[in-house]
């Protein structure tokens, strides 16, 4: 997605926020989730790539509720998008918030080795972006087969449904827990858990490149997508009624709408033609 300059909000976004029960109802259901996935598949750990975001803190914690904190493993994966606070909150995450073992991984090396080898894409942010991102996949993965461990993703349902993200990237996981979350409830549920404050209202950056955040980069802040998501793409309420609901221009909810559609490729598995025989 192209960087956008204007960010824009709703004037009355749309109240999503669960209820101290319904916090707690979804609580159990994501770390019973996590634990009927690993248990089917025959393994009893979980790597996480922590970024030092609201999403893979959450997932983390929830993660370690679910296994225990000697079953979850980290990956801290800085490059120059992202080193300095993001990454010392990854590692506060892991050291001090949930004491799981970790390791430190630098990916401008592998990084710098693709471009290395194609050269024309030096410069392009990106695809650099993206190959920062699935680096990092790649990662995940090498260290969860030598453990014999499952990968588990960061990935919420705002983003899921507009396709926030890269695809065989930080979408190559063997399940995301909070998919069912909108990223309102990812931050709401982080502090029900016990996340701290400071986490849990960060500002939201991919780290694709350096100054990159979500917000910037989609064209609106996560409230007023949820709204229009909640509201329009998943509830079926018309652009019209949608835009008067929570204060916008209908220009604004066709551009969700636009995000949606355009990234249906990004949640299905790749297609090929039907078997003639």
């Amino acid at each position: 997605m192209a960087e956008s300059a204007t960010v824009r909000r709703a004037d009355d976004p749309l109240d999503l926020t669960l209820s101290d029960d319904e916090l707690a109802a979804h609580r159990e259901h994501i770390t019973s989730f996590i634990t009927d996935v690993t248990d089917a598949a025959g393994v009893d750990e979980a790597v996480i790539g922590l970024s030092g975001g609201i999403d893979s803190t959450l997932t983390s914690h929830l993660a370690v509720e679910a296994l225990g904190a000697e079953n979850v493993f980290g990956l801290v994966m800085p490059s120059e998008s992202n080193r300095d606070e993001n990454m010392s909150d990854a590692e506060r995450v892991a050291s001090e918030l949930l004491d799981i073992d970790y390791e430190v991984i630098e990916i401008n090396p592998i990084v710098d080795a693709f471009l290395a080898g194609y050269p024309d894409a030096e410069g392009d942010q990106l695809a650099v972006g993206n190959l920062r991102v699935r680096s990092r996949g790649v990662l995940n993965y090498l260290v969860a087969n030598h453990r014999d461990a499952l990968v588990l993703g960061t990935g919420n349902r705002s983003e899921a449904l507009v396709g926030y993200f890269t695809k065989y990237g930080d979408g190559a996981v063997d399940c995301h827990p909070i998919a069912n979350l909108y990223k309102g409830q990812v931050r709401q549920l982080a502090k029900h858990v016990g996340v701290p404050g400071d986490l849990a209202e960060k500002t939201a950056s991919a780290g694709m490149w350096v100054g990159q955040t979500d917000a910037e980069e989609m064209g609106l802040d996560y409230p007023t997508l949820d709204s229009v998501l909640a509201l329009h793409v998943e509830g079926g309420v018309s652009t019209t009624a949608t835009a008067r609901e929570i204060g916008v221009d209908e220009e604004v909810v066709e551009r969700v709408r636009g995000m949606y559609e355009r990234s249906e490729h990004k949640r299905q598995v790749p297609p090929g033609p039907e078997p003639l025989y």
